[in-house]
């Protein structure tokens, strides 16, 4: 027998496994101490009611012969499709119905489109990442080149004459760090990849943070993007659909490699790898991107990026450099004294009863950072501002 012995260069566990299992541990010790999560970026708040109104319709009408669906298209339903193409009007970017894929997470969609390259492919990560970009790339066995950003370039790394890849991955607004691609910056990138013929896979899950103008909220709103990139998006901090598992992956027609379509390649692999999403899911993401559903959605949203002002605020009257808090529901900041981000991350449990995510976890230049998150309740975010003013 003959094994991946890719997954030997991988961490013992996954990032947040890990973290989950140590702030489980110290709460197991310290059970009256109640932590403030700034850990973890998930979602606190419920979902919207027509989003609700949406999932009892559906499941109704699975109990009903008449209405009930079972298969449904691979590449998702024609009206999940529709209110994706509507959402990206918004932005004035034209999407056809045979260019999306509708997926149960950016997640699945950001690990799988490594099987359209090649095992030789050279993958860039701009990092500090999300630790799947490599990880998944590592294990079917593809050579991974850190693109470091750094305090210096912003956190925002760009193109030199001297760079070269096959296939690049961008996450804007980003995480970790909660800086984001002007498009000035974004279209370097672009005419990057066009003039090497390298891929784009252009991770867009916090999309719906954007607030600055210069801040494109898609790839597509970018003149040639179209024949370089692959657009991957997700529901969860767009609707609060951490729980529910629904995305969209965007592979236009015009993206042709070596005389292949990667959307006809992706077609090809969505079909025979998975069976869709299901029919209430996609109920359920057609009312979170409805007009009823989006008004909902901003609400929460607002809530969150106020959250972010409030530790920005906290951060800055303790006279920290950090970035995000503003197109992003993160912000990233070096820990004090020289320390580790796990040894920060310790002392901010013990001391503050905090929970933070070690910059360590997501790659090159994330080691003495740590990042924060905006995800939780208004009570908790404020108090967690407060009990960092004593830390530092």
């Amino acid at each position: 027998m003959k094994l991946n012995t890719a997954y030997g260069q991988l961490p013992p566990a996954f990032f947040f496994t890990e973290i989950g299992a140590r702030v489980a541990a110290y709460q197991a010790d310290h059970p009256h101490e109640k932590l403030l999560r700034l850990g973890v970026g998930d979602v606190t708040g419920p979902l919207a009611p027509p989003v609700i109104e949406a999932l009892r319709r559906a499941v109704s009408e699975q109990g009903k012969a008449a209405t009930f669906h079972g298969y449904l298209p691979e590449t998702g339903t024609d009206f999940m499709k529709a209110a994706v193409i509507s959402y990206y009007g918004r932005w004035g970017v034209a999407l056809s119905p045979e260019e999306i894929f509708i997926s149960s997470g950016a997640a699945d969609d950001l690990g799988a489109i490594g099987n359209l390259f090649s095992t030789d492919s050279r993958v860039l990560v701009a990092e500090p990442a999300y630790p799947a970009y490599v990880d998944t790339s590592r294990m079917a066995g593809r050579r991974v080149l850190p693109l470091l950003g750094t305090r210096e370039n912003g956190f925002l790394p760009l193109p030199g004459d001297d760079l070269d890849g096959d296939l690049i991955y961008l996450c804007s607004p980003n995480n970790p760090t909660g800086t984001a691609y002007t498009r000035l910056q974004l279209q370097r990138w672009v005419d990057w990849a066009n003039e090497r013929q390298a891929v784009i896979v252009f991770d867009a899950a916090y999309e719906a943070f954007v607030q600055d103008g210069d801040v494109p909220h898609s790839i597509y709103e970018l003149p040639g993007a179209e024949t370089c990139a692959v657009e991957i998006c997700s529901l969860s901090k767009t609707a609060g659909f951490t729980g529910m598992r629904l995305g969209y992956t965007v592979v236009p027609k015009a993206l042709v490699r070596d005389g292949f379509s990667l959307r006809d390649m992706w077609t090809q692999d969505r079909t025979t790898r998975t069976n869709g999403v299901s029919y209430v899911i996609q109920r359920a993401g057609e009312a979170a991107l409805s007009p009823a559903g989006l008004r909902y959605n901003r609400e929460a949203i607002a809530l969150y990026q106020e959250n972010g002002r409030i530790l920005a605020d906290a951060l800055t009257k303790a006279g920290l450099w950090f970035t995000g808090g503003r197109n992003a529901p993160y912000l990233w900041l070096p820990c004090p004294e020289g320390m580790t981000g796990w040894a920060f991350f310790k002392r901010l449990l013990r001391e503050a009863q905090i929970v933070v995510t070690p910059g360590e976890g997501f790659g090159a230049g994330g080691g003495g950072y740590v990042r924060l998150s905006c995800f939780g309740s208004r009570e908790d975010t404020a108090e967690a501002a407060r009990r960092l003013l004593t830390v530092f």
